[in-house]
């Protein structure tokens, strides 16, 4: 309010932006460190935060009025931060209530740059686009060669199909996929892909609702999926299980995925995973060579590729470069390491999309 920023009665209130803000000032003072933290307190969350110095009174002159361009970080940037009192001499403890502060303490950096002036949380428009679909890159292998390969926008989701149908009703855009004989040249193995892709029936279908992916199968052909790497599945941990016809069933929940990206940046050494592997018409290859298998089909969701990358190219762990994020058309937004952290933790605070 005093920097303009924020009208009462006339501004919606960005509250995540706000909480996001002050978090990441109080972050940044070496004045101040965290004693208890109580933010997974179902009844009363919060945290406390203790003045480490013996500092002094604020002088008035340390309260400038800031003009309209300033943020309340730099309003907290310019300040301060020492226990009220005469002597100065005891150390104050300040709670923060009800704020909902995230699991991580970023270390304090006096370097840091004032957090990217967007509105609303930019990984957000990532995760949630204003058309609420996703870009699906689907490649599909047969006896381990790669014969299909596309990256789309998919409204309503996706579904696998051998033979595109000219009226059809069920959710979903079809992805056909191609005949065997254009690129196999053993006339057993053609056939028996040909027996699989015709077991499809009306598809295989993927799509995000929530904050998880969903898979069912709508005709006879049998499926097992996993969570792999980009360039191989991992066949020595075997399948995460069947996609049934019946019902659908949760393949990829965001809230895991993003609570790994987090332990990774934190130094983990173990990057999270989001590429769907489908082995179609045959059982999961256990400890076997998948390029045996008749049909395999990769699926990634590509933001999911980004936010990953985002966290590879500033060097995981550290993290120490800022990072730039293209979202759609829009113009980059460039993060720094403690900003794109803090926006990972909202995501996983807030989990509205």
């Amino acid at each position: 309010m005093v920097s303009g920023a924020y009208t009462p009665g006339k501004d919606k209130p960005d509250l995540p932006t706000c909480k996001r803000n002050f978090r990441a000032a109080l972050n940044r003072k070496e004045e101040l460190q965290v004693v208890k933290d109580l933010s997974r307190d179902p009844q009363d969350p919060h945290k406390i935060y203790e003045f480490v110095n013996s500092g002094v009174e604020c002088p008035a002159e340390a309260f400038p009025v800031p003009d309209s361009q300033e943020s309340i970080v730099g309003l907290l940037d310019g300040m301060m931060l020492a226990p009220p009192g005469n002597d100065g001499a005891s150390n104050v403890a300040v709670a923060v209530a009800g704020a909902e502060p995230p699991q991580i303490l970023l270390s304090p950096n006096s370097a840091a740059s004032v957090p990217c002036p967007v509105s609303g949380n930019p990984l957000s428009r990532l995760l949630v686009p204003k058309d609420s679909e996703w870009e699906f890159e689907v490649t599909a292998f047969y006896r381990g060669r790669q014969v299909f390969h596309q990256a789309a926008f998919y409204p309503g989701g996706l579904r696998l199909v051998a033979a595109e149908a000219a009226e059809d009703a069920l959710p979903g855009q079809q992805v056909v996929l191609p005949d065997p004989e254009l690129f196999l040249t053993d006339r057993g193995a053609v056939d028996y892909v040909r027996k699989v892709l015709g077991s499809l029936g009306p598809g295989l279908r993927l799509w995000r609702a929530g904050q998880q992916l969903w898979a069912q199968r709508l005709g006879h052909c049998g499926t097992f999926w996993a969570l792999g790497e980009e360039l191989l599945p991992d066949t020595g941990q075997g399948q995460e299980g069947e996609v049934p016809k019946e019902r659908e069933r949760s393949v990829l929940d965001l809230q895991p995925y993003l609570q790994e990206l987090i332990d990774f940046i934190n130094g983990s050494g173990r990057s999270p995973r989001y590429t769907l592997w489908f082995c179609i018409g045959e059982s999961w290859p256990q400890n076997r060579p998948w390029t045996k298998r008749l049909v395999m089909i990769k699926v990634v969701p590509t933001c999911l590729r980004c936010l990953l990358e985002m966290a590879r190219n500033g060097g995981a762990s550290s993290l120490e470069n800022t990072v730039d994020l293209h979202i759609s058309n829009s113009l980059p937004i460039s993060l720094s390491s403690e900003e794109y952290k803090a926006f990972l933790q909202d995501l996983m605070e807030e989990m509205e999309f």
